[in-house]
């Protein structure tokens, strides 16, 4: 038994987001316990079958949240793990709107649910060191007790606040459940595939000129094996969650064998553009801020209370870059497009600048 822990693992689980990456993860390592006799994945209507072939054990139910009313209570649920969250908006599915009623309302409406669970005794909660922020204000190290010294600006880090506040209030309100908030780092690794990963993978890199940011990424398998402790022993509480040890971006970068590509910190939008150009998908105020300022976590609760420490974060992204050793390849015209979109948002932001002056 690891410090914190206990000997009795629940009987029934419910994981939400399991039509998502991670939570089909999870709800797949959950049924492979045999501790555990249930696994049931909660996911909306419209969800896919991407991840059909990880989720042969697990019992899904497709419901809206504000339909979920009694049905945890129904169910007879021990534990709850909450993944269902949106890290970026997505213009093809609501934008932020859209994103703001996942991550906030669908937490609030789970929240409800829980409470008429009489059974439940353990919420597992995903959140991020999105919490903490990202600006030139930010302490060297952030621990659990720290708070973030400006709101962030991007919308999952605002979301993060505000899920973490109801979970606060919930923990007044039912003392008896164990409420575990892990606050996790950037994912990366071999098989993870988000918007950090695909960052690194372009041949060329947007950064920001004149900053050099800290930065801290977490293993995907190690993300799973926190949340599946989490999920079988009891270890109440906050917790950071990351790979100790640091990389800046230029060496990230450089260990990637990438090109960087520096753009006026005004004119991040020509860095958004430049995301667009080479496929890089979503790319929200959350990132930029990330490669600016950077963010540095404290994981001493983590590894003594779980008595578990993350593969380091050189080690994490040495995994991801033996990966996908060669990366994609641009063509002259993308790159030349891509270069023109970053000189563009430079020339926009100095037109800005005399006409001000």
């Amino acid at each position: 038994m690891t410090p914190g822990g206990t000997l009795g693992a629940p009987g029934v689980v419910v994981v939400t987001g399991v039509g998502r990456y991670l939570g089909a993860h999870v709800a797949a390592r959950l049924v492979a316990d045999p501790r555990i006799e249930r696994v049931i994945g909660i996911d909306p209507p419209e969800s896919g079958g991407e991840f059909a072939d990880l989720l042969g054990g697990v019992e899904r139910i497709r419901i809206d949240g504000g339909s979920l009313g009694g049905l945890l209570a129904d169910l007879d649920v021990d534990a709850v793990v909450h993944l269902a969250l949106v890290t970026a908006p997505d213009p093809q599915h609501g934008g932020r709107s859209a994103m703001k009623d996942q991550n906030v309302i669908g937490t609030m409406q789970l929240l409800a649910a829980c409470q008429r669970a009489p059974r439940l005794r353990k919420l597992v909660v995903r959140s991020s060191t999105a919490a903490y922020g990202a600006s030139f204000r930010d302490p060297a190290v952030f621990t659990e007790e720290t708070e973030p010294r400006e709101v962030p600006r991007g919308g999952f880090g605002r979301d993060i606040l505000d899920i973490e506040g109801y979970v606060r209030g919930f923990r007044r309100r039912r003392p008896d459940v164990t409420a575990t908030v892990l606050r996790f780092a950037p994912f990366i690794g071999s098989t993870a595939d988000t918007t950090l990963t695909r960052y690194f993978s372009q041949p060329v890199v947007p950064t920001v000129f004149g900053r050099d940011p800290r930065l801290q990424f977490l293993h995907f398998d190690d993300a799973l094996e926190v949340l599946h402790r989490s999920v079988v022993e009891d270890h109440p509480g906050t917790y950071n969650v990351a790979g100790p040890g640091v990389l800046s971006l230029s060496q990230a970068i450089r260990r990637a064998g990438r090109v960087a590509v520096p753009v006026l910190e005004p004119g991040l939008s020509g860095a958004a553009a430049l995301a667009r150009t080479l496929r890089l998908g979503r790319y929200g105020l959350d990132q930029v801020d990330l490669f600016v300022h950077g963010r540095v976590v404290d994981t001493s609760h983590l590894e003594r209370e779980y008595g578990f420490t993350p593969r380091s974060t050189a080690a994490a992204f040495d995994d991801f870059i033996r990966a996908h050793h060669g990366g994609a390849v641009v063509t002259r015209d993308q790159l030349a497009t891509a270069e023109q979109r970053v000189l563009d948002g430079i020339r926009q932001v100095r037109a800005a600048v005399r006409e001000r002056t």
